[in-house]
């Protein structure tokens, strides 16, 4: 293999490198739309597979055994789709109520502030300047009534109120309503859209897609990209059923709490509690937004939210430092440093599901590299 040795060579190979990586960020963000679907249906098929080869296991072609499988898997979304939809619509009818307490936190909040603005006000400015401005307000009495009273006669009086004339607007049809609230999310709905299809796909042609990838490579090359390849599937089976896994541990044990202090709805508070205690860096106060929104309109005893906000940060802790070790981070093997950098280079360019996805697609680059003899000293870099 020729390495260039010349000054001028490897200053070429570095500026070909940078103009790369740039292009490289450009497209991921211009093409995050697309990128994100691609990614989600592989890391969903790589999930789905073990599924479709115990179907296969009991005579059915692949694509029959790719068919069943994503069909149990979006009736399984559906139903818990339907069960949540459900609880919502009863908080739905709950939603005067929630007002009502939001509104009364916020005026018992507003009069706090002002309560204590008032005796910031008394301790900080001078009795002197505090009286001088009471002076005027005392000025009351028979005289201060008369001039009032001759004030107010002096004053002309208001003109009659002009007739206000209203132009109704002619009712939007509803198809062009509907377009207009949805023009901003059509990309991302067309795109979700094509998840099942990329799916079903990608698991019944893997077969036809492995071979045809590895007739493009010979020798040692093969072999490297079939190890890279099923280390990936591998890598991502074990990060997603880890954390699945670990969401549903913390949304029982979560249900099991928030039942006992009978918070409302905990059956929709608890599952999402759960798993939102899984994003990084922002898990404990994402956690604490169900069941605190849950407890308003039904209880005003502090002990119920101390009781709630301890028992979620208590299973966050206990997540965090010894079961995701156990369930995610023995597959992972990403420092600190490097997976605080992903988070914020993946969020920038992804937002929200950047911030989902950041782990994982970091994780799928360091087993390439991991694979990848050249890339080597790279992975060891990502790793711990």
């Amino acid at each position: 293999m020729y390495t260039p040795s010349t000054p001028a060579q490897r200053s070429l190979q570095t500026g070909l490198g940078i103009l790369a990586a740039a292009a490289a960020v450009v497209l991921l963000y211009y093409g995050r739309v697309f990128l994100i679907t691609v990614t989600i249906a592989a890391m969903i098929a790589f999930l789905l597979e073990p599924l479709v080869d115990l179907f296969m296991k009991f005579r059915l072609p692949r694509g029959l055994a790719s068919f069943v499988v994503c069909s149990i898997s979006l009736l399984v979304l559906y139903l818990a789709g339907l069960g949540l939809y459900n609880e919502a619509q009863l908080m739905m009818e709950d939603l005067p109520a929630y007002s009502s307490r939001i509104n009364e936190i916020v005026d018992d909040a507003a009069a706090r502030a002002d309560r204590i603005e008032q005796q910031i006000i008394r301790s900080v400015v001078p009795r002197k300047f505090q009286d001088g401005a009471a002076e005027p307000a005392q000025a009351q009495g028979p005289a201060g009534t008369a001039a009032r009273a001759k004030k107010k006669k002096a004053e002309p009086a208001d003109p009659p109120p002009i007739q206000e004339v209203r132009v109704r607007p002619e009712p939007t049809p509803l198809l062009a309503y509907a377009y207009t609230y949805l023009r901003d999310y059509y990309s991302v709905l067309l795109m979700a859209s094509f998840v099942p299809f990329l799916v079903y796909f990608i698991l019944s042609w893997r077969d036809h897609l492995r071979s045809r990838l590895l007739v493009m490579f010979e020798g040692d090359a093969r072999y490297t990209i079939t190890k890279a390849i099923d280390g990936l599937a591998d890598m991502v089976r074990a990060y997603v059923i880890g954390n699945f896994l670990l969401g549903v541990l913390l949304s029982v044990a979560s249900a099991v709490l928030f039942a006992t202090v009978k918070l409302p709805y905990w059956i929709i508070a608890a599952p999402l509690s759960g798993f939102l205690s899984l994003v990084p860096y922002i898990g404990l106060p994402l956690a604490l937004i169900p069941p605190v929104v849950a407890a308003l309109p039904a209880t005003r005893d502090p002990a119920i939210y101390i009781f709630v906000i301890a028992s979620v940060a208590i299973l966050h802790l206990l997540a965090l430092n010894f079961l995701y070790p156990k369930f995610v981070g023995s597959r992972v093997h990403l420092n600190p440093l490097v997976g605080t950098i992903a988070l914020m280079f993946w969020g920038m360019l992804w937002g929200a599901v950047g911030l989902l996805l950041a782990i994982p697609l970091t994780a799928a680059l360091k087993t390439l590299c991991d694979n990848v003899s050249s890339l080597r000293p790279y992975g060891r870099l990502l790793g711990d």
